[in-house]
Order: structure tokens, then sequence, then C-alpha cells
């Protein structure tokens, strides 16, 4: 530890700053003069280290104290390409926690970077909320190099399936060469691993050029265990007595702690030109202030054209509810109760929190008809209530998916739902997720049934790497597949490479006839849902949700009998009898007009078509 004082200045509650912010509070800047560098620390000796390509320390400069524990200092021989970090007294020298790029590692020298970046997308305009269907997306096994201009080169493909936004997962630094990027531990750089911060701009330019609004995942809820060198800085940057799964909780109460998270979304939208925002984990970050850290990060996004989604396990309207109404004012949140019924309802599996689900007929319509099925009810495995009326929020708030990284790496071998279940059957959940009024999400690959895994992987250093192998088989110790020990030393190796390489999507897949039927399938699906005027209309005013018997279920779109057009899901293969289905719609069956069919040849071949195996249709009413 460092020789020099630390001093805990009082804490104090924040209110919104309504004025943007032009300049970040903490970081490097560019300057005619040189580099102006600024950081927020506890100490009161603190010091600029500039070093040589070769490691060597070419100055080192005493920084000038500022209000707030902020200390700043021009080097006027300063220049982009510099390497640099703070020094505290004596004390060895930290990276930057503002760093904008880390060549070295997490724990190596922050280095000065300038944008000058030319982009070609001023005339974009992100797609509309309603509109959205995301493509989800982990930059370092999406393709085989990995990197940001690999996955550039992929994105003509995304676009012509039809998403219209890529999602994609955390790129802040993290240590080692691979993780999924929620141990992220530097905000504002983009991870090395994958290219520089301006292959980062060129991947979302390119992006933009191709029609696709860009969605980043970002993690305030915690950093990573390794690298994290906040503490090191300021103690204040931690809550005194908030605390997260993850540990202590940071302190939004703090006016600099909140500005350097909020300062972040500024920081990739206006210098990134990212459109929207995941927010990992909300139900984590805790917040006492009279205005809410999200409701801030919220509105700047907002005014800067953006929208912000949440991660949020609570199914609380509050957090999408607008702020006039007295909600938090986020856009959106991810729903999964969706998931949870469907994939009890084909898989039979009731492990960990698919307890709380009987993936019943029955479940499955509520939550269609809802968006969430907990609004309130008590959940069996935390014996607490859960969820709210949501009756008051827009479909499009919920995103709704089969399949995301968290639902593929939650299973003990990465195993998709394409793996698990019959093709008939991820055939029609894939086309009732398409067809249904909430925001469509799908996990990298899912659109072909990619026959890769997504294993959990990460890449740090022996110690802490040994205790993330034995927590994560200890995670499934109460699984019914897993009780035996021995069965749990199979589970992969999150630390081993192998594990990683395994989880890099294998394009050649779409080499396969079986697979391409599949993206067929999602290429019809998500045509005809931007392109039917009735399924365009996904207000809750113009469809409703029904039983056709006992195992199906049937949206409704359309008012006018001219205009109607339905959904039948059969997700079991009991059989869609489209005389009982005409009788719930109330027409003559030869009204009925089957425009797509999940078992049709073009999507299942000839040997798959048939009656009784899960079946998602689309129909028409025809006139007579």
């Amino acid at each position: 530890m460092t020789n020099s004082a630390i001093a805990t200045p009082p804490r104090s509650m924040h209110t919104v700053n309504t004025d943007k912010p032009d300049q970040f509070r903490q970081g490097p800047e560019v300057t005619p003069g040189g580099v102006r560098y600024r950081t927020w620390t506890a100490h009161q000796d603190v010091g600029l280290v500039v070093y040589r390509p070769d490691g060597t320390v070419a100055r080192s400069i005493k920084m000038t104290p500022e209000s707030g524990g902020f200390y700043s200092v021009l080097d006027a021989g300063g220049k982009p390409g510099d390497l640099y970090k703070y020094r505290f007294g004596t004390s060895n020298p930290f990276p930057d926690p503002a760093t904008r790029y880390q060549p070295a590692g997490v724990h190596g020298p922050s280095m000065v970077v300038e944008n000058n970046f030319r982009w070609s997308d001023d005339a974009w305009s992100p797609a509309n909320l309603r509109d959205l269907a995301i493509y989800e997306l982990h930059i370092g096994t999406f393709t085989p190099d990995g990197t940001f201009e690999a996955a550039a080169e992929k994105l003509r493909h995304i676009a012509e399936t039809g998403f219209n936004a890529i999602e994609i997962m955390p790129v802040a630094d993290f240590p080692g060469e691979r993780n999924w990027g929620y141990d992220g531990v530097c905000l504002y750089a983009p991870a090395r691993i994958y290219g520089t911060p301006d292959d980062f701009r060129s991947l979302i330019n390119a992006a933009h050029q191709a029609g696709l609004t860009v969605i980043l995942d970002v993690v305030y809820n915690h950093l990573g265990p390794d690298g994290n060198y906040l503490g090191a800085f300021h103690p204040g940057y931690f809550h005194p007595t908030h605390k997260t799964p993850w540990g202590s909780a940071f302190d939004f109460e703090r006016p600099s702690v909140r500005d350097f998270f909020v300062q972040n979304i500024a920081y990739w939208m206006d210098e990134f030109h990212v459109d929207g925002f995941r927010l990992d984990a909300t139900h984590a970050i805790v917040d006492s202030s009279d205005v809410h850290v999200l409701t801030e990060i919220a509105k700047l996004a907002r005014e800067r054209g953006g929208f912000v989604i949440a991660e949020d396990d609570r199914n609380d309207p509050q957090l999408v509810t607008d702020t006039d109404d007295g909600g938090m004012g986020l856009d959106g949140c991810w729903a999964d109760d969706f998931h949870h019924v469907v994939n009890v309802m084909l898989t039979g599996n009731r492990d960990a929190y698919f307890k709380n689900y009987d993936g019943t007929i029955e479940e499955l319509v509520t939550t269609l008809e809802k968006g969430w099925l907990f609004t309130g009810q008590v959940q069996r495995t935390s014996g607490r209530n859960r969820g709210g009326d949501p009756s008051s929020l827009r479909p499009e708030q919920f995103v709704y998916c089969i399949s995301n990284h968290d639902q593929v790496g939650n299973r003990a071998f990465g195993e998709r739902l394409s793996h698990v279940v019959s093709p008939a059957a991820y055939r029609a959940a894939s086309a009732l997720l398409l067809f249904a009024p909430y925001t469509p999400m799908a996990f990298m690959g899912q659109e072909w049934a990619a026959t890769t895994p997504f294993q959990f992987f990460t890449d740090h250093n022996h110690e802490l790497g040994q205790k993330i192998i034995a927590g994560r088989r200890r995670e499934f110790s109460e699984f019914a597949g897993f009780r035996d020990p021995e069965v749990r030393e199979k589970i992969p190796s999150p630390q081993a490479r192998e594990t990683f390489e395994r989880s890099k999507l294998n394009w050649a897949d779409l080499q396969s006839d079986e697979n391409a039927r599949v993206l067929n399938l999602y290429r019809a699906c998500l045509k005809l849902r931007s392109g039917i005027p009735t399924l365009r209309d996904r207000s809750r005013a113009n469809w409703r949700v029904v039983t056709a018997g006992d195992k199906v279920v049937l949206l409704i779109y359309g008012t006018k009998s001219a205009d109607r057009a339905i959904v039948a899901a059969d997700l079991t293969g009991s059989g869609i009898s489209f005389q009982t289905l005409s009788q719930t719609v109330g027409c003559d069956q030869h009204q009925l007009k089957v425009i797509f069919d999940s078992n049709g040849e073009e999507f299942s071949g000839p040997a798959a078509n048939g009656e009784q195996q899960p079946r998602t249709v689309l129909l028409k009413l025809a006139a007579d």
C-alpha cells in the first residue's frame, strides 16, 4: 500500500445534472498543447508516469489537486500513443480506471488514443423500438478470428436474415485473452484482444451501413475480480453498506462515482456512435438517491437519441414506466418468463429457477397475454412475491427469446435449445417467438440451429482460475443430473482454452441442408413479421391470445375479419385441428389460408412434414 494519506470526503445525495456533459470527467484528453490527464482519488500525493515503448520511464509529473478529489495535469510533451499510469506517493503505479485502451492488458500501462475516425453514418437513424429484431453476439466466438474486424464481415448475413439490430456482449477490457465480458474492469476501453478502439468504431460504422442498430451490453453492477483498481484510487467508489452478489456495491449516491458510470453512456454514444444499451443485472444496481442512477442513464441516452434495455429479474413494471408516470424511465427489459415456460414445456427441465414453472399451455397463454407470467405471485424457489401488473406497458418493451448467452451458457455443457429438442419443436418455438407481439431476440447461430455449444469460459490467473473452476462445478451440485461428483468433474473447465474454442460458431454449418433450412425459416418469419401490416401493428388493441383445444395457443391479430392474421402454435405435437381452429376464430374452415408452416418442406425437408409434430402456422383469413 502507499504511504500517502487517504482521506474519504463526506458522502452526499446526487441530483440529476441537466447539462449535457461535453467533456468526460476522467481520463486523458489530447489538446493542442499536449495531453491533459484527470483522475479522481483519495490520495494526496498523485503523479503521472509516462513510459517509453520499452517500458522505461520517460517522465514523471506531479498532478495538481482540484476540488472534489480530482487531480489533473497537462503534459506539454504528451501525444497520442503515450503509455502512462498514475502513482500515489511511493506506491507502484496503477493503470487509469478511465483508460481508453490497454494494449498490454488490464494490468499494463494505459494508452492515450485520439479519435480521428472518419465516419460515414451521418444520415443514420436507429430502428424504432417497436420494430427491433435483435441479434445477440459475442465478439470472441462469433467468428473464427474473434475480432471486431472479422465480425464486420458477417454483418450482411445478420441483415439479410431479417434482424435490424445487433446486441454486442460487453467489450470493456477484461483480464486474459477470453471472457464472456462480464468480468470487465476497464469500462472505457474496448477489449484489446478484439482490436483497437478504431476497429470497434469501424464495426459500428459498418453496422449502420448495413442498416443495423447497435446495442452495447454494459455492466454497471460490479467489475471483475482481477484488474479492478478502483479501490486503489478511492475507497469511496464502493458503498459502505450496499451489497451485490459479487461484493460491495458502487456508491451511486456519491457524485464523482455516479458521473464515472453515467458518463460512460455518453462516451460510447458520442465517440463510438452506439445507439442503445443493454444494462446487465439492473436488479443488482443499488441506489438510494432521490433520482435513481438508472433514471439518469436512461435520460442521458434518450437525450442523445438512444435507448436503454434492462436485464432485470424482478418483473417490475416501474422500471420501464415513464418518469412522468412515476416510473424509472427505462425503455425496455428482458422478459425471461417466456423463455422459461417454453423451455420447461419442451425439455421438462425443472432444475434451479425452472422449478418455478410448469410449462403448461395455461402458463404460455398467460405469459403471451401479459408479457410476464409472474405478476405478483409467490415463487417456489424463493417463497417471495415476484412481479407487478404490466398492463400499462407496451409490447415492444418486453424482449423475448428462446435462447441467449445466459440460457445456453448456464447449461453445464453449453448445449443450445436445438441440441436438446426435436427439430420440429425448435422450428415451432422459433416461429412463435418471431410472430409474437414482443421484441424478439436471437442468440448468434440460433438462426441456423448451430452445431456448436456456447460454454462458460475465462482466462484468469491460476489461483483465481482454480476458484472459478471449483465454483462452476459446485453450482451444479443441486442439479439432478450432476449430484454425482464424478459427473460434475466432466463439466468443461472455464479456464481451458478448448472450452473457448468449442464455443466459436462454425459457419460451415450453413453448407448443411438441415441448417440452411432452419435459416430459411428465420428469414421467412422475419420477412412476414415486418411485411404484413396486421403483424406490424403490435399494439395491445390489435391482438389477443386464446387456445384452440388443450395444447394449441392462438395469437389472433387484427380487429377486422379482412385484415385478420392467426398464429397457431402447437409446441408439443398434439396436432392442430383446423376445424377447432376455425370454430375458435369464428369463421368457416375454408376461409383459413396457410401462408407459413414451420413444418413446410422448405424448412423441414420432406421426411419431417406431418401433422402430428410440434408446429406453428401463420394463417390469413380469406374472404368468402
